[in-house]
């Protein structure tokens, strides 16, 4: 399985559209700030708009996708004289439209949102820059998702609410897989590096989280010495080594600890450590919990249950080799 592919299933992303915007005129649509692992995201057919967030602003052109992995609150609107136009909301199955009667539609606007798997999916959208702009402008592949995407809109039968998330995640692939040329906020997307060497390593990981990746490990697959593939792995996805492996080890850690009833020193080695108590730390520290309350919190299990107090009690001292 390719890497995008082994994301996309770990954070198991619901997409959800919220709001199709046909509108002229003048418009505002606000968007408060959301919980961590909620990501809002914009995708424009037609027109122009703008968004403004944390005092920046950015110009919105027909085939750009923006998303919010953070969730910051933002606005999106168009930059017009006059008075906001009068909008009237039309209830549908999958979602409802917002028109503005009397005025001749010059924006087509989705707005929605993904919805992650707490812990793996959370610690993804960490890791993606606030916010991803990409720009396909007429690629093929979302030019058709987005005819799809208006089809079922205007069709509104039985089964379009899936339909339209399962769009709304292929989406999501092809803006975690976007190309340098297709980014226009010029930051660093690790899950599309180009660098082959860099992908392989990141691929490998993936594959193997539990085999012991120093650097020394990961720079020979490459065929780099250590020092030039430090490098290049900094400059193909804005991240440390360390960094890297630490937090695609706790996404995998997570999906493990929602995803079956193994013991956290099992899910430990799984993911490289060989001391529970050292990858108690590691998960502490990217999560803001224990692996055993993560695990009891998620499940609705109350916190003190004895699940929660058989897995802490898996913990082992701390070892001088322990990592």
């Amino acid at each position: 399985m390719d890497a995008i592919s082994r994301l996309i299933q770990l954070a198991r992303p619901e997409g959800c559209v919220d709001l199709r915007c046909l509108l002229g005129g003048r418009f505002e649509l606000e968007n408060p700030a959301t919980s961590p692992e909620t990501a809002p995201f914009h995708l424009l057919l037609a027109g122009r708009a703008l968004v403004e967030f944390a005092g920046r602003t950015i110009e919105l052109s027909p085939g750009d996708v923006v998303l919010f992995p953070r969730g910051t609150a933002h606005r999106v609107f168009t930059d017009r004289g006059g008075e906001p136009v009068r909008t009237v909301a039309e209830p549908g199955v999958a979602f409802p439209t917002l028109r503005s009667p009397g005025a001749q539609p010059e924006i087509d606007l989705f707005c929605g949102h993904y919805r992650l798997t707490p812990g793996a999916g959370e610690l993804l959208l960490r890791t993606l820059p606030e916010p991803l702009l990409v720009s396909f402008g007429a690629d093929e592949p979302v030019r058709m998702l987005s005819t799809l995407m208006r089809q079922e809109a205007q069709a509104n039968g039985l089964g379009a609410a899936t339909v339209v998330s399962s769009l709304c995640n292929a989406l999501l692939a092809m803006v975690l897989r976007s190309s340098p040329q297709q980014r226009l906020s010029g930051e660093m997307l690790w899950t599309a590096a180009d660098d082959d060497a860099v992908r392989s390593v990141i691929d490998a990981v993936l594959s193997e989280p539990g085999r012991d990746w120093g650097i020394t490990q990961l720079a020979h697959r490459a065929a780099m010495s250590r020092a030039t593939f430090i490098r290049h792995f900094r400059l193909g996805t804005g991240m440390a080594v360390g960094e890297f492996l630490t937090r695609l080890r706790m996404m995998i850690a997570a999906d493990l600890l929602l995803g079956g009833n193994q013991p956290v020193s099992a899910i430990a080695n799984a993911v490289g450590y060989r001391s529970t108590s050292a990858f108690g730390r590691a998960f502490r520290a990217a999560t803001a919990t224990t692996p055993a309350r993560f695990r009891s919190h998620r499940r609705g299990v109350r916190s003190g249950s004895s699940t929660e107090q058989a897995a802490d009690a898996e913990q082992e001292p701390v070892r001088a080799d322990e990592r």
